[in-house]
């Protein structure tokens, strides 16, 4: 192999005019020639017969057989035996780096800074050059005497470590007096961070010398970063600390706070790039950190104080500078998500205030969930650009959503207004009256839905109410479409369970079930001959999974087709034996035709207002009573439907009387009569709450129970706890409420209280 001018090779046999074997004068005299020229005159080169003759002469000196007498100096004591020869080689190497360097080290006793750094990194380029070449001259020696002294447990060294081990006693250590070596380093840099165009390589080799200098006196061939770190890591830090903390409050007195954010962005990047320059890449974690505590945590209080103004203004660069900044330091974050979490409440509060008007009970659902999701959206779409999607921002906009989304002024205090208003928003777009029902967007709003259902505390209110419309949309044939409705319900079994979404599932299957059954009745009233002139059509209902009530209501079934009533449930009852038809006349809807005017029309009414126009099948006036007797309605249900077909000009009322307007007209040939009416919405939601009011116990008493069988037996406040966990993903108890429902388990005997300790419950079997 050959490497700059030097030949290495397999020795050849002894040459004559070679100095003997056993020679130590004559062969250190002819090798000391030989490594002046590698050590001081390495750009003239050497021939390859004079290279091989000096590795001929070290190789015969090491295998030399015969006996040696000299004394080892230092440590190294006499040896003998051809295999131990070396000690005199070595110990007259050492003392010509020794020697060599001490000459050379005068050079530097005037110079500083830079010319000293030049100095510096010139000779050590040439030294390790030649002591490169002269540690492969004597490959034989490192490989044999060398290795054996070490595992005699000698300190002793490869000729190259020795030329190292030297540099750093009698070089290094006479220019790193005074700090004169690292100084200048350090003066260096900084002009560098000045703007000042320096020479890095410089600066690099320089650094990478205090690297290898590093020898580990336990094994020599390993390094450490001992001499790096004490005589140059811990200096550039102190320094570079010193320099940003004179820079950094100087600009921040001068300038704005954003500007100041650009400056400290640049610092780290600029010292991250300085690493990769020239430092070890160990040197990093504390650089960056030293530079950080400087730069962001000395000035985090600024930082702080101007991060509302950013959110105001929504600078969502420098808030993702701000956060970016602050993310690097401990505890740097959290007062941030403080305030966010404050910004996400005023603005969600605000926004519905706009919306809610004076009053929030006349709340529009569509304006109210518009306005929840504009906040939702705008503050994650900062959540999401300008800190990152981090999971701190994240916990703060669920926090602060979960606040005002439930509590606001159009709730007031009441958390079951919220999901009840988003119940009746989901009603509209499900329903077919929905503008923008096409597949895709009806999708993406049923999306959005869910993002606000997930921050509802009383999910249960929602449960009961979106139950009860999703029942009228399939009494009344209104739903948009059927994927939307099991896309729906798919989601919020997802969010919620099985057990959340079960009857709903129950009403799709119930809706199957009675088209097969009106089919089937319809061909068998076919088959018999009993088939009516009129369309008839019964939903049957299973009275544990639809929320329908108003079974008793009084009423009068018109002779018109009450035959058609009583045919069906002869059939329902052969088809289905010990089952029992209630018939809810309050969700029946019809279709009749009008004889008596100029148009035919059809009014489409409920089973109340038809029994009360088929009462004017005999006569074109009638009193209230006269109706009441008619159709056997009370007075409470008749009068606010008489006053809607008197609003609708249906009828005329002159105080007394109802009667039959003959001259009714519309440019519809059908008219929907069947309007709901405010006091039956109002009615309606009272009866809802009821409802979820009598499920709550009923769920707490059932939880209880559950946990005491699971734990046999409980502390009070333990089975508190445990209650609230279990079920406060359907609505957020009350501890009274949980306390009631372990009284009443006390009463019924599931549970009993441990004797001589009041707060300790026993499950009883």
């Amino acid at each position: 192999m050959t490497t700059n001018g030097f030949s290495v090779a397999k020795p050849s046999a002894g040459s004559s005019t070679l100095p003997q074997a056993h020679d130590l004068p004559g062969t250190w005299k002819f090798l000391q020639e030989g490594i002046e020229v590698m050590m001081e005159r390495c750009t003239e080169g050497m021939s390859y017969k004079r290279y091989m003759e000096m590795y001929t002469v070290a190789y015969n000196y090491c295998t030399s057989s015969r006996l040696n007498g000299q004394q080892m100096n230092g440590d190294h004591s006499f040896r003998s035996g051809a295999t131990l020869m070396g000690a005199d080689l070595y110990n007259n190497l050492s003392a010509y780096f020794q020697q060599h360097l001490i000459a050379i080290r005068k050079g530097a006793d005037n110079l500083s800074d830079e010319a000293l750094l030049k100095f510096y990194a010139d000779q050590w380029d040439q030294y390790t050059a030649g002591a490169n070449f002269v540690h492969r001259l004597f490959v034989y020696l490192n490989r044999h005497w060398v290795k054996r002294e070490k595992e005699e447990g000698r300190r002793v060294y490869t000729v190259y470590t020795l030329a190292l081990v030297q540099w750093k006693k009698h070089l290094f250590e006479h220019v790193k007096a005074k700090q004169k070596l690292v100084n200048a380093l350090l003066k260096l840099i900084e002009k560098q961070r000045n703007n000042e165009v320096i020479e890095i390589s410089l600066v690099k080799k320089v650094v990478d010398s205090l690297v290898s200098l590093g020898l580990d006196d336990n094994d020599a061939t390993k390094l450490n970063l001992d001499v790096y770190k004490e005589e140059f890591e811990k200096h550039y830090i102190t320094a570079t600390e010193i320099y940003y903390k004179a820079e950094s409050d100087a600009y921040v007195a001068s300038t704005s706070v954003v500007d100041y954010m650009r400056k400290a962005e640049k610092r780290l990047k600029e010292e991250e790039e300085r690493v990769e320059l020239f430092l070890h890449p160990s040197t990093r974690n504390k650089l960056i950190a030293a530079c950080e505590n400087v730069l962001i945590r000395g000035h985090s209080q600024l930082l702080w104080d101007e991060f509302q103004p950013l959110l105001d203004a929504e600078k969502s660069d420098d808030l993702n500078r701000i956060y970016t900044l602050l993310s690097r330091i401990q505890g740097g974050l959290e007062p941030l998500r403080e305030q966010f979490d404050g910004q996400v409440k005023r603005t969600g509060l605000a926004a519905v205030e706009k919306v809610a008007g004076e009053s929030g009970e006349a709340m529009d659902p569509s304006a109210y969930v518009t306005a929840l999701l504009g906040v939702h959206s705008k503050n994650l779409n900062t959540v999401i650009t300008s800190f990152h999607h981090e999971a701190g921002f994240l916990a703060s906009l669920d926090k602060a959503c979960r606040s005002f989304m439930n509590i606001n002024k159009a709730t007031g205090l009441n958390t079951s207004k919220s999901p009840e208003l988003l119940a009746r928003y989901t009603d509209s777009m499900l329903k077919k009256s929905n503008k923008t029902a096409d597949e895709s967007s009806l999708e993406d709003q049923l999306t959005q839905i869910m993002v606000i259902f997930k921050y509802m505390e009383d999910k249960d209110v929602f449960q009961k109410f979106y139950s009860k419309m999703l029942a009228g949309r399939l009494i009344n044939s209104n739903s948009a479409s059927d994927d939307a409705e099991a896309s729906m319900i798919a989601k919020l079994k997802e969010a919620c369970g099985y057990e959340y979404t079960s009857k709903l599932q129950r009403m799709f299957t119930d809706m199957g079930l009675s088209k097969e059954l009106n089919d089937t009745f319809k061909e068998t009233q076919q088959n018999s001959g009993q088939e009516s002139d009129m369309d008839f059509y019964v939903l049957i209902l299973g009275s544990n999974f639809w929320p329908v009530t108003d079974f008793d209501t009084p009423y009068i079934i018109p002779t018109e087709f009450s035959e058609a009533y009583k045919r069906f449930e002869l059939f329902y009852g052969a088809k289905h034996s010990g089952r029992k038809l209630k018939w809810v006349w309050r969700l029946n809807k019809n279709e009749i035709k009008t004889n008596y005017l100029s148009q035919k029309l059809i009014f489409q009414t409920s089973a109340y207002q038809t029994a009360i126009l088929l009462q004017y099948n005999t006569t074109d006036e009638l009193t209230q009573d006269e109706l009441m007797k008619g159709t056997g309605l009370e007075e409470s249900i008749i009068k606010p439907i008489l006053a809607l077909l008197t609003r609708a000009k249906v009828l005329l009322n002159d105080g007394s009387t109802y009667k039959l307007n003959k001259d009714f007209k519309s440019k519809k040939l059908r008219v929907n009569l069947n309007l709901p009416v405010k006091s039956e919405q109002k009615a309606e939601s009272n009866d809802v709450m009821k409802n979820v009011d009598e499920d709550r116990k009923l769920l707490l008493q059932a939880t209880i129970v559950r946990i005491m069988k699971a734990r046999k037996q409980l502390r009070h406040a333990q089975l508190i706890q445990e209650v609230v966990q279990q079920v406060q993903s359907r609505f957020q108890p009350k501890i009274p409420d949980i306390k009631k429902a372990i009284d009443h388990l006390l009463d019924k005997e599931y549970i009993e209280r441990v004797e001589d300790q009041k707060d300790l419950y026993n499950y009883l079997a």
